[in-house]
């Protein structure tokens, strides 16, 4: 398949990739195998250990790319946003502290019976995690309608379906006792936020009337069962009231926000607002015995692509909606090249990193992307690795792979977010293969809510006057490296709030330099089983003088204008930057793809005809306009070039990224694009590749001028 890109082309077929060496180095690992045996001496005689594999090795002489200030947390400019850790922690499944607030029923294999008391027993723990922050979900008041069964109760115990917006749900405690919650919350450092639901209620919420006598709307359309949907510009002034209401009177820091999309998207501004206003009304003194104002962040969530959260969430330039939103798109590259995502899709390129960052061209300026690993409606990184064969929790890799993982989050510009467990690496016993739908919601392993386990938290009991918790020798030293890439991120503000220039990656290794300041912070990640040497310039990086190792690694010294960089399976590396050069990383002129072919011309001349696909072929997507890839316009159309080759040509208005497919109309035929990913605007496809079945990211730039 030929794939051309204005007057750049990759060429993609069955057999060969060109690029520019400058761009990507390739290299081949071959497979050693050891032959043992012999005569004679001890018929019995220990194994010979299998030999070292050879290391793999690649030159990085040049910058992959400039760097990246473009988003806020990019910027350098100190928001405490940007340093957020959030700890994520599912209500209902967590710890049981009040044997008197119990749900007992619920999505998942917890014993449902968590309450706030339990959570404010785990607090201590919590912070020893290194986090700054925690997340709980829903804790408003979720009211039985008559008649209700128990998947509705399982529903109520979520939270995500509320009937009174201004109550604290009896299962879970009391107003006053998340007012204790909160209070304790911030004298131990950590800001608190509640998950805001106001797209959707439950389809009693309008018996339930806000202190300044408003009510939600009846008009909006039934979802699920006991659900319905909100209606906007009607209930504005209610979610207005309920987003401050929480700020002011529980001092909360600010809001999780589900499913944020259904809010259109022009209303954030107002709840935005909203937040900001009672957030610099109220005040609380935070553990280093000062006031301070809550907060006041807010993060979307928008489970799509990143065409999606930018128009859904981020909004535009001009018109700014939400100030930061879950990273979804890079989630799924860092399970995809660590583990395998919940298809099953997975153990990609230590390259499949970069690709996912390339989504942030996606987004406004003003955005601050928020990195997690896992959620309560995603499957743990842990079953992932078992789903994907990859490791179980008795292996090595195992644990080299979630260290891996949580490095890469640790070295993420902008808030990230832990879900309870994972520094444990918690997973579900028994669990891997994904469950049938007939069967996995009785059971609690179904992968959109499986996450949701009994929480492990050292020192405390799971439920009332049950035994506490002792960490495996693995889960203790997990939940400590965990702890320390947490400290590093704290020491290291390049880490949370600097620029970003990706210096090199390809099938093994990964690498990236962070600035803020005089803070310049050098990241390598080895992404797979073989060690790895790496020779690199120190041009490449802008470094003229030692790399100071940070958490205990070892120093490396410049010789002969190289470093030499020795990384064990799955290792990662954080360095100091000691003598950063005035220039900074060298990119030099080969950061762009190049070549030739008949689709590095935009203007082909086009065949009479349909050629050997016999039928219109467009890119579908998740582009402004693509519906979602229902859409199939004029301009997006491949047109049939001869000699088996097809190309559209487009012209972006701006930097942007999107997932797409080639399809026809009625999708008998459909193809997706195998690695594709890079600048111009040309776009060709020939019939004589295989194509895979999977979506992509497209990146494009407007075409020079």
């Amino acid at each position: 398949m030929d794939v051309a890109y204005g007057r750049h082309v990759i060429h993609q077929g069955a057999r060969f990739m060109q690029w520019r060496k400058s761009f990507l180095v390739l290299a081949i690992v071959g497979v050693l195998s050891s032959c043992r045996g012999g005569e004679g001496g001890d018929p019995n005689p220990p194994p010979t250990p299998a030999p070292e594999p050879e290391p793999y090795k690649a030159t990085v002489s040049i910058a992959a790319s400039r760097a990246d200030s473009r988003l806020a947390c990019f910027k350098g400019n100190g928001e405490a946003e940007c340093g957020l850790r959030l700890y994520q922690i599912m209500v209902e499944a967590f710890v049981d502290g009040d044997s008197t607030r119990d749900y007992n029923t619920g999505y998942g294999t917890s014993s449902h019976k968590g309450d706030l008391q339990g959570i404010i027993n785990g607090l201590d723990y919590i912070r020893s995690t290194g986090v700054n922050a925690i997340w709980l979900t829903p804790i408003f008041n979720s009211v039985r309608v008559s008649g209700q069964n128990d998947w509705a109760d399982r529903l109520d115990a979520t939270g995500y379906f509320a009937s009174d917006y201004f109550n604290v749900n009896p299962h879970f405690g009391t107003n006053d006792k998340l007012k204790e919650l909160v209070s304790a919350a911030h004298a131990k450092g950590l800001y608190v936020f509640l998950d805001g639901v106001f797209g959707h209620y439950k389809a009693n919420a309008q018996d339930y009337a806000s202190p300044q006598g408003r009510r939600v709307s009846t008009a909006g359309q039934a979802d699920g069962d006991t659900g319905r949907l909100a209606v906007y510009p009607d209930d504005l002034e209610f979610f207005k009231e309920v987003a401050a209401h929480w700020v002011t009177e529980y001092k909360i820091d600010g809001w999780r926000v589900d499913q944020a999309y259904q809010v259109p998207v022009q209303y954030w501004d107002d709840l935005r607002t909203a937040v900001a206003q009672a957030a610099a009304n109220v005040s609380y003194t935070n553990s280093a015995d000062q006031t301070v104002h809550p907060l006041g962040y807010m993060v979307g969530e928008i489970w799509r692509s990143a065409g999606e959260i930018a128009s859904q969430g981020y909004g535009g330039a001009a018109s700014p909606g939400l100030l930061s939103a879950f990273d979804f798109p890079i989630r799924y590259s860092l399970v995809q090249t660590l583990a395998v995502e919940e298809s099953g899709n997975g153990n990609r390129a230590a390259s499949n990193l970069q690709a996912g960052y390339l989504n942030h061209l996606a987004y406004p300026a003003h955005a601050m992307p928020n990195l997690m690993l896992t959620n309560h409606d995603l499957v743990r990184f842990g079953d992932l690795l078992q789903r994907g064969a990859l490791a179980e929790s008795t292996d090595d890799a195992y644990w080299l792979r979630h260290k891996a993982a949580f490095s890469f989050m640790a070295s993420y510009s902008g808030p990230i977010t832990l879900y309870y467990g994972d520094e444990l690496g918690q997973e579900l016993p028994g669990f891997a293969a994904r469950e049938s739908n007939t069967s996995c919601a009785v059971n609690g392993r179904c992968d959109d809510h499986v996450s949701r386990t009994t929480a492990i938290v050292e020192g405390v009991p799971s439920t009332v006057g049950g035994t506490p918790a002792v960490l495996s020798a693995r889960q203790s030293d997990l939940k400590g490296h965990v702890a320390s890439l947490m400290a590093l991120r704290d020491a290291h503000p390049a880490l949370a709030n600097g620029s970003r220039t990706h210096i090199y990656s390809d099938s093994n290794v990964y690498m990236d330099r962070k600035d803020k300041g005089a803070d310049n912070v050098l990241y390598v990640l080895n992404a797979k089983a073989t060690p790895a040497v790496l020779t690199v310039a120190g041009t490449a990086i802008g470094s003229g003088g030692v790399l100071v190792g940070l958490l205990g690694g070892a120093d490396v010294v410049l010789a002969g204008g190289n470093y030499e960089l020795a990384l064990k399976p799955f290792e990662a590396r954080f360095f100091d930057i000691a003598s950063p050069t005035a220039e900074g990383p060298q990119a030099g002129e080969g950061s762009e793809l190049s070549g030739e072919g008949p689709l590095a011309d935009c203007y082909t001349p086009t065949v009479e005809g349909l050629g050997p696909l016999n039928k219109e072929i467009f890119i579908r997507g998740s582009y402004a306009g693509g519906n979602n890839f229902g859409a199939t316009p004029a301009n997006r159309r491949f047109a049939y070039k001869g000699n088996n080759l097809y190309q559209v040509v487009l012209h972006e208005p701006e930097t942007t990224a999107y997932a797409f497919k080639f399809a026809s109309a009625d999708w008998s035929r459909e193809f997706a694009v195998q690695g594709a990913a890079g600048s111009g605007d040309c776009h060709g496809a020939t019939s004589r590749s295989r194509l895979g079945p999977w979506h992509r990211v497209l990146h494009r730039h407007p075409r020079s001028r």
